[in-house]
């Protein structure tokens, strides 16, 4: 049935009114909810959860640690003195006991300083049967005694049962040196086949070459001390001598007027490259291309506004990626140089100094 124009008007002007009072009545009631903005300030301290006599209680445990107050000072909290957050800087691992491999080369990565490795290390070698023979802190080297002659020692190493006349003399190497983020130590292990039985220590080779079955062997040690750290990680025990080991850092951020520049790196260059294209990762830069050989990545680097669609995303598919920076790895006397360089085409928020901020934060 159609409507008269007349009485369509007089619906449409009845209910102007009645929107003006839905509105009015809205903001109305915007006054009257209650500033909640420092209830935390006196709330009470709940009661501990408890559980049943026998049950498992590690997964009430707090997850991220608060540091405790004192009830009577908790009004002062507000607004001006927030109580610093613990310092979380020994968590800048995923995990704390990780084995990593790289052209070749295995280490264990252990998220504490090598002054508090050193001992446990050490014991490890001891309580395992190969001993200590020769050490050196400075140079983070523990050597253990000859392998032939003990069957602990033998069985660990993968020596055969009775030893033979002719036979080499074996010993484990290992070798304990800061980490590139801080507050992490890098372990290598290395067994050594001598002519002769060494008088002293020996030089740890940092370039020798190992087969399939060497790196076998060498992720056994590792897990091995891996495991015996991680039942010893309540020991207090420090060496200062081995806190010698911490010289200057192997990362460093070069700037002018106050803009970063580069980052330079005291590793090889394909250490280097690795820890460079993981971090990138991790702080969020898609890679794009890349060429090793060259020494260079096509990453974009945008921030979230920069990337999102807008208010109609749920109109449209993902963006295309845009190549905004290129970081480039290159040699520069004894270190590498790590520099990134905005593309033209880009004008978005992050420059080159940025991204190599950002970048060195996560490296070190």
């Amino acid at each position: 049935m159609q409507v008269p124009g007349r009485t369509r008007y007089t619906l449409v002007s009845l209910a102007r009114p009645a929107a003006g009072l839905l509105l009015a009545s809205a903001l109305a009631g915007c006054g009257l909810l209650h500033d909640r903005s420092e209830a935390y300030v006196n709330a009470p301290e709940g009661s501990p959860i408890q559980v049943p006599e026998g049950a498992d209680s590690s997964r009430l445990n707090q997850i991220m640690p608060v540091r405790s107050i004192e009830s009577d000072d908790s009004r002062r909290m507000y607004p001006s003195t927030i109580p610093r957050p613990p310092d979380m800087t020994s968590d800048i691992l995923d995990q704390n006991y990780v084995i990593e491999e790289l052209d070749g080369r295995l280490w264990l990565l252990v998220n504490e300083v090598p002054g508090r490795l050193w001992p446990v290390a050490s014991a490890w070698m001891n309580e395992s049967g190969m001993g200590v023979a020769h050490d050196s802190p400075q140079l983070g080297i523990l050597q253990s005694e000859l392998a032939n002659f003990s069957k602990g020692s033998r069985a660990m190493l993968g020596l055969a049962n009775e030893p033979a006349v002719a036979e080499p003399r074996v010993l484990l190497q290992l070798r304990l040196a800061p980490g590139i983020r801080r507050k992490t130590t890098e372990i290598r292990a290395q067994v050594l086949e001598l002519t002769d039985s060494p008088e002293g220590l020996v030089a740890w080779d940092a370039d020798a070459d190992e087969d399939q079955a060497s790196r076998e062997q060498q992720k056994k040690l590792l897990g091995d001390l891996a495991d015996f750290l991680k039942q010893r990680e309540d020991n207090k025990s420090f060496s200062r001598a081995a806190s010698g080991m911490v010289a200057k850092p192997l990362v460093r951020l070069m700037s002018e007027n106050e803009q970063a520049v580069a980052i330079q790196v005291e590793l090889d260059y394909g250490r280097t490259w690795a820890e460079v294209n993981r971090s990138l990762e991790d702080i969020g830069a898609d890679i794009l291309d890349i060429n090793r050989s060259e020494g260079w990545v096509q990453v974009d680097f945008r921030t979230e506004d920069e990337r999102s669609p807008g208010w109609f995303s749920w109109f449209s598919n993902d963006e295309e990626p845009v190549h905004t920076h290129t970081v480039t790895v290159s040699q520069a006397n004894d270190a590498m140089v790590v520099t990134a360089e905005q593309v033209g085409t880009y004008n978005g928020e992050y420059t080159g100094a940025d991204l190599l901020t950002k970048l060195f934060e996560h490296l070190y």
